[in-house]
């Protein structure tokens, strides 16, 4: 089965959800255009997720995706979180930085009841997980309200159990995706592969409808992720050039520049591992160092650098989260390029 059928939607195109990036008027612009447009609410708290749901269906009468992170917050370490600081310390000292005045900057919570109650009013067409999938509960009032529910692979052996938990369809998503690693039955970075290697290897490992995600930027990859058995593609970095996207300007420089080309899976920026454009901050610390707190942790202190630095107009602590290609990221409004996409 399509996604086309699977959602009631004209094309086989979603639009990745891109946290920190976008807000509705992306989603609307893919929900009319045809594809299927998402809402990403992991940084959102209940009034905010409601607001914009109801932006959404003020504006399209098609089916649209809410998004969710589902990882387990960890308890705060105060001796990894100092270790951390000691790491930064010289970046610190060059911003003129008190560690001991850092704020939180915006959290990335959970889905969970409160979220669900929001959800209720709505219920919305599609919903998808990142990191695994709820609980029981939750997942038994998703169902409830006849929401299709996706969430990512990143391996075979997630991508069953997926399936056996009761998903409609599976994200594959490949090494060459921007932002986090939807990883959550091992950290191991080396069960990562890409996205072509892996749509085939899900496809003959479950019965559900496969999405391929991952370096997808052009009518081109959509053909060959479908003749590789995908019932559909989820594109992202390719959208953050859109001028209804929120992507922050430097970022958005950064993508329009040589930069885009030289990408890395990182955990610097929340502690969880995730592709963005390679900065000063990778280059000085490695992409992966271990001193980073778990996620969302390692983002308070990189946040207070990142304010800093931004006001200066440099990127060295900003996660740009990207694809590997990057590069083809376009500046064209996004109900175009969802049609150019499905072409």
């Amino acid at each position: 089965m399509s996604i086309s059928e699977l959602f009631g939607i004209e094309l086989p195109i979603i639009q990745a959800p891109m946290a920190g990036s976008q807000g509705s008027a992306l989603a609307i612009a893919v929900c009319n255009a045809g594809g299927l447009g998402s809402q990403p609410c992991a940084m959102l708290g209940p009034d905010q997720i409601r607001a914009e749901l109801k932006a959404i269906t003020a504006a399209t009468s098609k089916p649209y995706n809410v998004n969710f992170f589902v990882h387990q917050p960890p308890e705060p370490d105060p001796v990894r979180e100092k270790a951390w600081r000691k790491v930064l310390a010289p970046y610190f000292a060059e911003y003129g930085i008190d560690p001991e005045s850092i704020q939180a900057g915006p959290q990335r919570m959970p889905f969970n009841d409160a979220a669900a109650d929001v959800l209720e009013e709505f219920k919305p067409p599609v919903v998808s997980f990142h990191f695994g999938l709820p609980s029981d509960a939750l997942m038994k009032r998703v169902k409830g309200w006849g929401s299709k529910i996706l969430s990512s692979a990143t391996t075979v052996d997630e991508a069953r159990y997926l399936e056996a938990h009761g998903v409609d369809a599976v994200i594959a998503q490949g090494s060459e995706a921007g932002g986090h690693r939807g990883m959550f039955l091992s950290e191991d970075l080396h069960t990562q592969v890409g996205t072509f290697a892996l749509v085939q290897q899900i496809v003959h490992a479950v019965k559900v409808p496969v999405i391929a995600a991952g370096g997808i930027s052009d009518a081109r990859g959509v053909k060959a992720a479908m003749a590789l058995g995908a019932a559909g593609v989820q594109p992202g970095t390719v959208y953050l050039c859109c001028p209804e996207a929120t992507t922050n300007p430097i970022h958005r420089a950064a993508l329009k520049s040589d930069a885009a080309a030289n990408t890395a899976i990182t955990n610097l920026f929340t502690g969880r591992p995730a592709r963005g454009i390679v900065n000063r901050l990778m280059r000085d610390l490695t992409p992966i160092n271990f001193a980073a707190p778990q996620f969302p942790l390692a983002a308070t202190a990189i946040f207070a650098l990142r304010q800093k630095a931004e006001a200066k107009g440099a990127n060295d602590f900003t996660s740009m989260w990207a694809g590997q290609n990057a590069s083809a990221c376009r500046e064209m409004p996004a109900a175009e390029l969802t049609r150019a996409l499905a072409s």
